[in-house]
């Protein structure tokens, strides 16, 4: 591999691997509500506990994935966790009974939680230290495209045949995929760190990052809410029942764009610049959807929210792995990924009980709100505790190039 390669062959397994994680499991999530509904006659509280089950499974195991992907073999683990997430979609074709279904899911968050953090640490290791900002940057595009697409995707099979046991089984396939691209990575040799402690707090939550972790709490919190209850919210709230699909397309053209865009910044070093005016995307973007502007605001706020995330969320992904060693970026992974996801599962419980006593409007208020105080979060004292506490590059560096 040449030594400042970006789009070396390793890098793009890895994405590919990524995409399929992502997609496979976000192509059921703006219809399990729908479906829940339907199929058990769940009311509006019971869904938001039962979605929210997977979060919990997944922030439970986060914090362990990031010091197992740090200390054991990084493709065994990853290969491990993909192949049991693989097999979890055929527990929801089986699944006859609401407890039966909140079990599947809950369990299921399990692998997602260890894969998507195994899976994040080896597209580090196989990133040139010269291209690693810029890389980390484009590597987040190919699960924000999943989670944008997938979506659409699912809407559109699920108007067209009714069928959710399709859904359930085509998750299954793209899933597999994903695991047979992962198997194939072949990985650079990791120096040894000697005397690391074996089990320290530092290898299961990143401290040194407890503030960037809240800030990413209170955004993760609005995605949870507006990628779970969107569609309903178009339908109850705004009239809109048929445009979620074209929602989530519009959201995938602001990430796209967004990442193209900051990825030029993250190369030169403007990381906390970059997250910044994703920020400030996000939070017009969330105010205007919660203002029931009608169906251009409804729309426009898709491509602002992807504008807004495509660049904050790669940045802050940069400002973790900034502020830890070379030997933390498993844990690095994990610190920022329980973070968001502590914050979805708020949002997916929140949303769900907001809509169950109030109105969906009144959910989407909250997150407007939850975005704003982030935002001010974020540009008064979140980029500054970064740089205070940011790492020399050479701290972070001493891979070789040795492939497994």
């Amino acid at each position: 591999m040449s030594d400042d390669k970006l789009w070396n062959r390793e890098y793009w397994k890895v994405m590919t691997s990524n995409f399929m994680l992502f997609f496979a499991f976000y192509i059921l999530t703006p219809l399990l509500p729908i479906y829940l509904d339907a199929q058990f006659a769940a009311d509006k509280h019971m869904i938001g506990i039962v979605l929210s089950g997977y979060v919990v499974a997944t922030l439970l195991v986060r914090p362990f994935s990031g010091f197992i992907v740090d200390t054991f073999d990084r493709k065994r683990v990853l290969t491990l966790c993909f192949f049991v997430f693989f097999i979890m979609f055929a527990g929801y074709v089986g699944a006859g009974t609401l407890l039966m279904f909140a079990i599947v899911r809950t369990l299921h968050g399990l692998p997602f939680g260890a894969a998507t953090v195994a899976n994040s640490t080896v597209a580090i290791d196989v990133l040139p230290a010269s291209r690693r900002n810029e890389g980390i940057g484009y590597y987040g595009l190919s699960n924000n495209l999943a989670m944008a697409i997938a979506p659409s995707v699912g809407i559109w099979i699920y108007h067209a045949t009714g069928r959710f046991d399709l859904l359930f089984w085509l998750a299954l396939v793209i899933a597999l995929a994903g695991f047979v691209s992962s198997s194939r990575v072949r990985l650079p040799e990791r120096r040894r760190v000697i005397g690391r402690p074996k089990l320290s707090l530092d290898h299961f939550f990143l401290g040194r990052a407890w503030l960037m972790a809240v800030n990413i709490c209170l955004f993760g919190l609005c995605w949870g809410v507006m990628s779970n209850y969107v569609a309903i919210y178009g339908q109850e709230e705004l009239g809109i029942t048929d445009g979620t699909g074209l929602f989530f397309m519009i959201l995938a053209v602001g990430l796209v764009c967004a990442r193209l865009i900051g990825s030029r910044s993250l190369r030169r070093g403007e990381i906390a610049r970059s997250g910044l005016r994703g920020v400030i995307f996000s939070s017009l973007g969330f105010v205007l959807f919660a203002s029931g502007a009608g169906e251009w605001g409804y729309y426009l706020s898709a491509l602002l929210i992807g504008l807004g995330n495509g660049q904050m969320y790669p940045a802050m992904l940069n400002m973790f792995i900034g502020v830890a060693r070379h030997d933390q970026r498993g844990t690095a992974n994990s610190s920022i990924l329980i973070s968001w996801d502590a914050g979805m599962g708020l949002g997916i419980l929140l949303g769900g009980f907001l809509a169950q006593y109030m109105s969906y409007a009144a959910a989407f208020g909250v997150t407007a709100l939850a975005q704003l105080v982030g935002a001010l979060l974020y540009g008064v004292a979140t980029c500054r505790f970064f740089e205070r506490r940011r790492l020399s590059p050479a701290v972070g560096e001493g891979d070789g190039q040795k492939r497994q």
